[in-house]
């Protein structure tokens, strides 16, 4: 067996999912599953049961990816110990963050820990702010800039870079949606909301909307992420409560289009900040980074 091999060992262990672990580690799900069965015949034991649905360890599955883990670990070990004859340690460091997040919070820590190690290869994945703990969790990620959830993982560590304020918003142009937004006292209960589908933002509106009586809110649509939140709201779809870092990134032909509300009453910001896996933090490149937090 490879290092190689016990790679992606260890990402379809983590995620169960022969799917999921093709894509993040860029090979065919054929080729995983040859790789899967080359380790099978190397160890004598099957390593997983497989059935139409799911994918679980066997016994020798998990005495492997324990293995695995000391292996890798130790290897990583090495070439760190080895790397301190040269410049720096080198590599590849796979992030996960929103659009927003790449341009508002990650630049200045990239910044540092660039140039102290300027040989580790950067692979920045974006996406959905929601998704990010997750991506971490099944191996998709090394690290994420993720909000704090309600109830973070016991295998999640997570280091908060900075508070949130949530801000709501409404079309500028000459609209019903603005006109019922903008009066002095708004029926929030027939008024259009454009709303997440998860995430920190989500929990504190439904909260709201509980808070005010208001059982059946006016939903004009949901969505992933939040960037495209600003776009609909411009639109004349409809408002929005999202955390105000988005709209200060946002285009200006974008939020040009939009109307700064007064904050909703009773709504927390949320904690943002880079989660990874606490068993992880021993790895050279991972420790690196997380030193420069």
């Amino acid at each position: 067996m490879d290092l190689r091999d016990l790679k992606l060992f260890l990402h379809l262990a983590e995620s169960c999912h022969f799917g999921r672990t093709a894509r993040a580690m860029h090979v065919s799900p054929s080729t995983l599953s040859r790789q899967i069965q080359r380790l099978e015949e190397d160890v004598g034991h099957a390593l997983f049961l497989r059935d139409n649905r799911t994918v679980t360890l066997t016994e020798a599955g998990e005495r492997l990816r324990q293995f695995a883990q000391q292996t890798l670990l130790q290897y990583q070990q090495l070439r760190h110990v080895m790397d301190l004859n040269g410049p720096s340690l080198s590599g590849e460091l796979r992030l996960f963050c929103s659009v927003t997040a790449a341009y508002s919070h990650l630049p200045p820590i990239l910044d540092r820990f660039r140039a102290e190690h300027p040989q580790v290869e950067i692979k920045l994945d974006t996406g959905d702010a929601a998704d990010a703990v997750e991506k971490v969790h099944s191996g998709d990620a090394d690290l994420a800039i993720a909000g704090r959830p309600e109830t973070l993982p016991a295998s999640i560590d997570f280091m908060p870079l900075g508070l949130i304020p949530l801000v709501l918003i409404a079309p500028a142009l000459p609209c019903a949606v603005r006109t019922q937004a903008t009066q002095p006292q708004p029926d929030w209960s027939k008024i259009p909301f454009i709303l997440p589908v998860q995430g920190p933002a989500r929990r504190r509106i439904d909260l709201w909307f509980r808070r005010q009586r208001i059982p059946n809110p006016v939903i004009y649509a949901t969505v992933s992420g939040h960037e495209a939140i600003v776009s609909m709201v411009a639109l004349g779809c409809g408002i929005a409560l999202l955390p105000d870092v988005v709209l200060e990134n946002s285009p200006d032909p974008v939020r040009n289009r939009v109307l700064l509300l007064e904050n909703i009453d009773s709504v927390a910001p949320f904690e943002l900040g880079i989660c990874v896996q606490k068993k992880r933090l021993g790895e050279p490149l991972i420790s690196a980074f997380w030193s420069q937090l």
